[in-house]
């Protein structure tokens, strides 16, 4: 099993959700968060004055999914966000130990 995280624009994530669910995916969290990468925030200018964001609003995607899954999902989240611009966003992979639902006890890739 691997945990999929996703860092993309807001503005994204309707779509991005109708994708996945088109693919199959069951379940996914979406959480919202700010952040910034290489450009370190932007800088904008107001009544003549300029002033820097250094945290900028995204949005996380967090998705629990079979090995053989992860390059699907993957491309299917590239494919829904992709616009070639700075702050696009990224996906970690992580490599998960194990499930539990908490519900039925199951466990493994039953549980997900």
């Amino acid at each position: 099993m691997k945990k999929i995280e996703a860092i993309i624009r807001p503005e994204s994530v309707d779509v991005v959700r109708n994708a996945l669910n088109a693919t199959g995916v069951t379940g996914l969290m979406i959480s919202e968060v700010e952040g910034h990468g290489k450009q370190k925030g932007v800088v904008q200018q107001w009544r003549g004055e300029k002033y820097k964001i250094e945290l900028l609003p995204k949005a996380k995607i967090e998705i629990v999914v079979k090995d053989q899954d992860v390059g699907r999902i993957c491309k299917t989240i590239i494919d829904n966000t992709k616009t070639g611009e700075i702050g696009d966003g990224k996906i970690f992979i992580y490599p998960l130990e194990d499930a539990i639902r908490i519900r039925t006890g199951e466990k493994g890739e039953s549980a997900i």
